[in-house]
């Protein structure tokens, strides 16, 4: 077994607010801040990017909740803390809505003495009365829960109340509850996940709920879910046995448990009378192999009765991947993309073949994704368009009628010159690997900063950004996002490529863009700069660590750099699906070659390194990026360091910080890339400015 403890002369900073810890940081972030936020240069960057995050042009994404009004959680410099509030359709459209608020996070902090961040939602249905609403302090994962009275605007005195854990609560009806968390001890996994799910009567005590299912400790975690769809209601029962592994039961009212017969790995979901499966390894039924990646459909209740009767709805191929589906009423709608850029189609159910067309009034040159859909009541559905110079447009359809713009997001910077381009790096195994270059199409040689994520089946989509185009873009930089492996661009083989074992795989592919970026001449090494958060944030490590020569400054938010102690802190446990398990020799073995706490080393040509993190992190522990900081300076490197108090993974629990997080990380990375030379924050007008057309 691999300790990972007795070689380690920085474990004192997993402390998370032990004296020597605490008083580390507070030197660390006085450091940081005199060094980065002195003088009017940064000044500037702060307000205009605040400016863009606190807009009341920004588009106020709704959700629909099955009773027709339109929902949404809204931050501006007023409420920094929130307001979660509600319209009608008709005022949805109005360039000014009147907004029913429903709760006002600042109020509420304020009145309670707690430092409040909103978690989210869970309305009753049918009647939408109640609610199950989410609150952490200072925005981590772990959160209470209280039920509220939509109509009374208030917490119901003596209703559902969970205290602060990692918790899954669902409404099976007025008077009942489904609640996975925190029950005492033995009750979580080594996760620090809920490992038990009881059913709660309204009236008594927590403690005395009825188990519904109890997984075991190694487990991930478990919860059960109510679908209450009239004539389709259903209760369901999931464990999670590793982050991609799940073994689902349908709960019959004799509380009878009966196995939903998907692969392990698929995701799945069920509407009505249909089940639709999403593979994520091939399966083979009836002599017939469906690929990873493929969507499949088929009865719900044919198919627990042993029916294996397919509808293939999708199946990938080289250059096009699912990224995701939405039950409307009636309707199926399918999002795509192909080499990383959207295409949307509506699918029907049909007796014996499912009907398909494309999805109107998806623009060509943006990227699209559904935003809502109305399961319970319509066909409608709300469709999202952005590009990385153009702002979102919101429109409001109805499959096989009528789509109407409701919002265009105003531009928050001049894109004129600008241009976004597609080009392919060869990997060190031969593999072509997408990446947007956004910018000057003309510049050469100028500070550019690449992002990538690698990791968890998660794409990288274009996407416009006010704040990168305010501090960035409009001060001569260019912007890159690289679609390495490990993420979702090209379907589930695109993630599995780069997993466990085959990690490096990701890393020598965001190596190859970098290189490619300067075979192109569109930077050099001396300029180029990168930046990633959580996984993201260890590949920064490892590009330090093993590819330093190629970049001029690296920033890490929020990031993972122990390998060897990853699954002992906080939710590390729950990703060693993705990565390995350290304590076998055999995963530590691949694991240890490019840990990058591991694989510091003196006298090599480490790039200045700037570390944001959050102590209110419960995700992805602080003491990583601690310990990392605390290593680089004993060999003497440059590597600025600053800890938020607040924000959970986010880093940052409010538009005033995360405006504060991004001044920073942009100044860092500006200074040490331009050097002396480096212009100032162009001014910005109070309005937002126009925009032109470009290629998104």
């Amino acid at each position: 077994m691999v300790s990972g403890e007795g070689d380690d002369p920085y474990l004192w900073l997993e402390d998370l607010d032990g004296g020597d810890a605490a008083r580390w940081v507070r030197d660390r972030n006085t450091e940081t801040v005199a060094a980065l936020t002195d003088g009017e240069t940064f000044a500037g960057l702060l307000a205009a990017i605040r400016q863009v995050f606190d807009s009341d042009e920004r588009i106020s994404y709704p959700a629909w909740r099955g009773d027709g009004f339109y929902y949404d959680f809204w931050r501006d410099a007023a409420h920094p803390r929130g307001l979660w509030r509600r319209t009608t359709a008709e005022q949805y459209r109005r360039p000014e809505p009147e907004w029913d608020v429903l709760l006002d996070v600042n109020e509420l902090a304020a009145r309670e003495g707690e430092n409040w961040v909103w978690s989210g939602a869970h309305c009753l249905r049918p009647g939408h009365q109640r609610v199950l609403i989410s609150l952490s302090r200072g925005g981590a994962d772990a959160a209470v829960v209280r039920e509220f009275d939509l109509h009374r605007r208030s917490f119901v005195e003596d209703g559902f109340r969970v205290p602060e854990a990692k918790s899954h609560v669902h409404w099976i009806d007025q008077d009942h509850v489904f609640v996975a968390t925190d029950f005492g001890p033995g009750s979580l996994t080594t996760s620090g996940h809920p490992r038990i799910v009881k059913r709660w009567r309204r009236g008594t005590a927590l403690s005395e709920a009825e188990v519904v299912y109890e997984g075991q400790p190694d487990d991930i975690e478990v919860y059960a879910s109510h679908d209450p769809t009239p004539g389709f209601a259903r209760d369901f029962v999931v464990r999670y046995l590793d982050f991609y592994r799940t073994e689902n039961h349908l709960l019959t009212a004799a509380g009878e448990l009966v196995r939903i017969p998907v692969p392990a790995d698929a995701r799945w979901d069920v509407h009505r009378e249909w089940l639709v499966i999403r593979l994520r390894s091939p399966w083979t039924l009836d002599g017939v192999t469906h690929p990873a990646g493929a969507l499949l459909a088929t009865r719900f209740d044919a198919f627990l009765a042993g029916a294996r009767d397919m509808t293939v709805l999708f199946r990938p191929d080289p250059r096009t991947a699912l990224s995701h589906h939405s039950w409307t009423r009636n309707h199926l709608i399918l999002a795509t993309t192909v080499d990383v850029r959207s295409q949307l189609e509506v699918l029907t159910p049909g007796d014996p073949e499912w009907q398909r067309a494309p999805l109107v009034g998806v623009p060509e040159d943006d990227h699209s994704f559904v935003v809502d859909t109305d399961p319970d009541r319509s066909d409608a559905y709300l469709l999202a368009s952005q590009g990385f110079l153009r702002p979102a447009t919101l429109r409001l359809g109805q499959v096989g009628g009528p789509v109407e713009t409701l919002k265009r997001e105003p531009a928050f910077f001049d894109a004129d010159g600008m241009a976004v381009r597609q080009f392919f790096a060869t990997s060190a195994d031969g593999t072509r690997v997408p990446y947007f270059v956004v910018g000057d199409p003309r510049a050469t040689g100028v500070p550019a900063l690449l992002t990538g994520y690698g990791g968890y089946e998660v794409s990288q989509t274009p996407h416009y950004s006010g704040a990168i185009g305010r501090a960035w873009l409009t001060r001569g930089g260019t912007y890159v996002v690289a679609n390495i492996r490990g993420g979702g661009e090209y379907g589930p083989e695109w993630h599995r490529a780069a997993l466990r074992e085959k990690r490096p795989r990701a890393f020598e592919d965001f190596a190859a863009v970098a290189a490619d970026l300067v075979t192109r001449g569109i930077t050099t090494p001396e300029r180029l700069g990168i930046e990633g958060g959580s996984n993201g944030g260890l590949l920064m490590g490892v590009m330090l660590t093993r590819y330093p020569e190629l970049f001029g400054a690296v920033v890490a938010h929020v990031p993972l750099f122990d390998m060897r102690r990853y699954h002992r802190l906080l939710a590390g446990a729950s990703w060693m699906a993705e990565y390995g398990d350290p304590d076998r020799e055999a995963d530590w073995a691949f694991l240890r070659e490019y840990s990058p706490y591991h694989n510091v080393r003196p006298g090599r040509p480490y790039p200045p390194l700037l570390l944001v993190t959050s102590t209110r992190d419960d995700r992805v522990h602080p003491g990583h990026a601690r310990k990392m900081a605390a290593r680089l300076r004993e060999h003497g490197y440059d590597v600025s360091y600053y800890e938020n108090v607040e924000g959970g993974h986010g880093a940052a629990a409010n538009n005033e910080q995360r405006a504060f997080v991004w001044a920073l990380t942009l100044e860092f990375l500006w200074q040490r890339l331009a050097g002396a030379t480096r212009p100032a924050v162009p001014r910005q007008s109070a309005t937002p400015v126009g925009t032109t057309q470009a290629v998104a």
